[in-house]
C-alpha cells in the first residue's frame, strides 16, 4: 500500500477501482499531398465532427451543470471556429502540401506555447483551450477513438493528469465515484465542477498517473488531500466507517436547511449563494441559502450570437428574485472582460486583460449595454428584494458614473408610470487593493461592500492563482488579506453600512472562524457548502474568534495564521 498527497478539491470519500483516462496514441507521419483541396475538406470534416461532439457535451453540462459551467464549451466551440487558427492551419496544407494532421498540431503548438508564456489566467486557459480541442480534431483525423467517460459503466475512480472540462462535464455520476490528477488546484474548472457535482476530488499529486494502473483499488480522501493505492483490508474497513460517518454528517447538515446561521453565543450572520442562472435557485432552496450573494449576469451574455435583449434580461432577474421569496438578492451588473469574452462585442485583444478593459471599465464606455442592463434590473425590483453591486470599482468615480447611470434610467422608467422598488441597495465588489485601502470613503457612499477574494488576493499578492509555479502565493490567511478584510468590515460598519464576500474564501473551513471574527456580515459561497458552514459557525463562539482575528491580524506568516486557527478551533 502507498499514498499520495495532494490538495482535496472536493469533499468527501470514495472507494473503488481505478479508471485511467490516459491519452490515445496520436502519433503520425509528415506526408506529402498532392491534392491540397481534398486534405482540406479532410480536415474540415474532422473540424464539423468535433464541434458536433462539443455541441452535445455542452447541452449534457447545461441540462446536468447548468449555464455557467456549459459556457466553459462555448468557449471550446469559439475556437473551432477561431479564423486566426484555423486560416493558418488551412494555408500551410495549401503552400507546404503537408498533411492535415502536421499544419493541425504544428500551428496549434505555437498558439499554445505563445499564449502559455503569457503571464496571466486569461492566456493560459485559452492554450488548455486550443490544446484540448484541438486532441479532438486531431484524433478524427487519425480516426483515434477519444476514452469517453460518459461510457463508465461501474464505479470507479477517475485517474488523469488534468481533467479538462469536456472530460468532467461527461462524468456519470451513478458511476464515478472521485477523481485524482496529476495537477490542478481549488479554483481549477475540474475542481469548481467536482464540487457542484459533489464528487470527492483530489487535485495536484504530481503522480497519480505515474502510480496507479487501471483495476488498483483507491480511495480518495477529498477532506484531507490522501490518494490510497491499494490499501490494505483495514485501511478500506476504516475509511468505509469513514465515508459513512461523512454520509450521517452530511444528513446532520442537512437538518439545518430551513435554521438561521447563529454562532454559538447567538450572533446571526447571513450565509448566502452564488448563482450563475436561475436554474441555480434550486440549489440554493434545497441547501438553506438565506440570500443570493452574488447573481452573475454575465452567463445571460454568454454562448449566443447578440447580446440579451432587456426583457430576456428582465425575465431572468424576475425568476431568481421571485424564486428567493422576499429574500436578499445581489446582482452583479456584467463582468465581461479577463477570462470571459464576448465573441460578438469585436473587443480589442489586450496583452493582460485581467488587468485590462473590463467589468465596470467596458460598462461605462459601452453605456447603451449597461443600461439596457440596468433598466431591466429595475423593472425586476419589484418583484423581491434586489441589491444591485458593480464590479472591479477602483476609484470614487467610477463608483460616482456607475449609481449616476442607474439613477437617470431610474428616473425615466418612473416618468413611464413603470413601478420600481425604492428598497435598492447600490454597492460595489472589492477585489482591488486601492479600494479596500480606501474603504473608508467608499463607505460614505456605498450602500455595501461584497468582497470579491479571487481577485483580490491574486491582485494583492501578484500572483496569478492560476499558474502553478506561482500558487504557493495564494495565501487568503495571509495576514496581508486578513488586514484588507478588516479594513473593509471597519469601514462598512463604521457607516452602519454591511460587508460579504463572495469568494472561495467565504465557504472556507479555516477561513470562517477568522472572518466571523472579523465581523463579515455575509458569507456567499457554492450552494454545497452552505449547511456545512452554518453547522461550523453554530459551534464558534463570536467573542472568541474575534480575539483570534485579532491575533491573526498581527501574525507573520499564513502558516501561523493557519496554525492558530487549529489550535482555537479544537480547542
Amino acid at each position: 500500500m502507498s499514498f499520495l498527497q495532494g490538495i482535496a478539491a472536493s469533499s468527501g470519500i470514495a472507494i473503488a477501482k481505478a479508471y485511467r483516462l490516459v491519452e490515445p496514441d496520436l502519433s503520425f507521419e509528415k506526408k506529402t499531398v498532392n491534392d491540397t483541396a481534398e486534405e482540406i475538406a479532410r480536415f474540415q470534416l474532422a473540424l464539423s465532427t468535433s464541434k458536433g461532439e462539443l455541441e452535445v457535451i455542452r447541452d449534457n453540462a447545461n441540462v446536468q451543470l447548468g449555464a455557467d459551467k456549459a459556457a466553459i464549451f462555448d468557449a471550446h466551440l469559439l475556437v473551432l471556429s477561431d479564423p486566426e487558427l484555423i486560416s493558418p492551419i488551412e494555408d500551410k496544407i495549401r503552400s507546404e502540401q503537408v498533411n492535415a494532421e502536421v499544419a493541425l498540431k504544428e500551428t496549434s503548438d505555437m498558439f499554445v506555447t505563445m499564449f502559455e508564456q503569457m503571464d496571466n489566467e486569461y492566456m493560459q486557459e485559452r492554450a488548455a483551450d486550443i490544446r484540448d480541442v484541438t486532441k479532438r480534431v486531431l484524433a478524427h483525423l487519425l480516426n483515434v477513438k477519444i476514452v469517453n467517460p460518459s461510457m463508465i459503466s461501474e464505479e470507479a475512480v477517475i485517474i488523469a493528469e488534468d481533467l479538462t472540462p469536456s472530460d468532467t462535464a461527461q462524468l456519470n455520476r451513478e458511476f464515478v465515484k472521485g477523481f485524482t490528477t496529476d495537477i490542478g488546484g481549488r479554483t481549477s474548472h475540474s475542481a469548481i465542477m467536482a464540487r457542484s457535482m459533489e464528487i470527492p476530488a483530489v487535485v495536484g499529486t504530481k503522480f497519480s498517473t505515474r502510480d496507479i494502473e487501471n483495476g488498483d483499488i483507491v480511495i480518495v480522501d477529498g477532506i484531507k488531500g490522501l490518494v490510497h493505492i491499494n490499501p490494505t483490508p483495514e485501511v478500506i474497513a476504516e475509511y468505509e466507517n469513514e465515508a459513512r460517518k461523512y454520509e450521517e454528517q452530511k444528513a446532520e447538515w442537512a437538518k439545518l436547511v430551513n435554521e438561521k446561521t447563529v454562532s454559538a453565543d447567538g450572533h446571526h450572520v447571513e450565509l448566502a449563494a452564488n448563482i450563475g442562472t436561475p436554474k441555480d435557485l434550486e440549489g440554493v432552496v434545497n441547501n438553506g441559502g438565506e440570500a443570493v450573494g452574488l447573481y452573475r449576469t454575465e452567463f445571460l451574455y454568454m454562448g449566443r450570437d447578440n447580446l440579451p435583449t432587456e426583457e430576456e434580461q428582465f425575465e431572468s432577474y424576475k425568476a431568481v428574485l421571485e424564486g428567493m421569496k422576499g429574500k436578499p438578492v445581489v446582482v452583479r451588473t456584467l463582468d465581461i472582460g479577463g477570462d470571459k469574452e464576448l465573441p460578438y462585442l469585436d473587443l480589442p485583444k489586450e496583452m493582460n486583460p485581467f488587468l485590462g478593459f473590463r467589468a465596470i471599465r467596458l460598462c461605462l464606455e459601452e453605456q447603451d449595454m449597461f443600461r439596457t442592463q440596468l433598466r431591466a434590473l429595475l423593472r425586476a425590483s419589484s418583484y423581491g428584494n434586489l441589491k444591485i453591486m458593480f464590479p472591479m470599482i477602483a476609484t470614487l468615480d467610477e463608483f460616482r458614473d456607475a449609481k449616476a447611470i442607474l439613477l437617470e434610467e431610474k428616473e425615466k422608467l418612473v416618468s413611464e408610470g413603470v413601478k420600481i422598488s425604492d428598497e435598492i441597495e447600490i454597492g460595489i465588489m472589492v477585489e482591488i487593493p486601492s479600494t479596500a485601502v480606501m474603504a473608508e470613503q467608499f463607505a460614505k457612499e456605498v450602500d455595501f461592500f461584497s468582497i470579491g477574494t479571487n481577485d483580490l488576493i491574486q491582485y494583492t499578492m501578484a500572483a496569478d492563482r492560476m499558474n502553478e509555479r506561482v500558487a504557493y502565493l495564494y495565501q487568503p490567511y495571509n495576514p496581508a488579506i486578513l488586514r484588507l478584510v478588516k479594513m473593509v468590515i471597519d469601514a462598512s460598519h463604521k457607516e452602519g453600512k454591511w460587508t460579504g464576500m463572495c469568494g472561495e474564501m467565504a465557504g472556507d473551513e479555516t477561513a470562517i472562524p477568522l472572518l466571523l471574527g472579523l465581523g463579515l456580515d455575509e458569507f456567499s459561497m457554492s450552494a454545497t457548502s452552505i449547511l456545512k458552514a452554518r453547522s461550523l459557525i453554530s459551534k464558534l463562539n463570536r467573542t472568541e474568534m474575534e480575539a483570534l482575528a485579532s491575533q491573526a491580524l498581527q501574525m507573520n506568516t499564513a502558516e501561523e495564521v493557519v496554525q492558530a486557527v487549529k489550535t482555537a478551533t479544537m480547542a
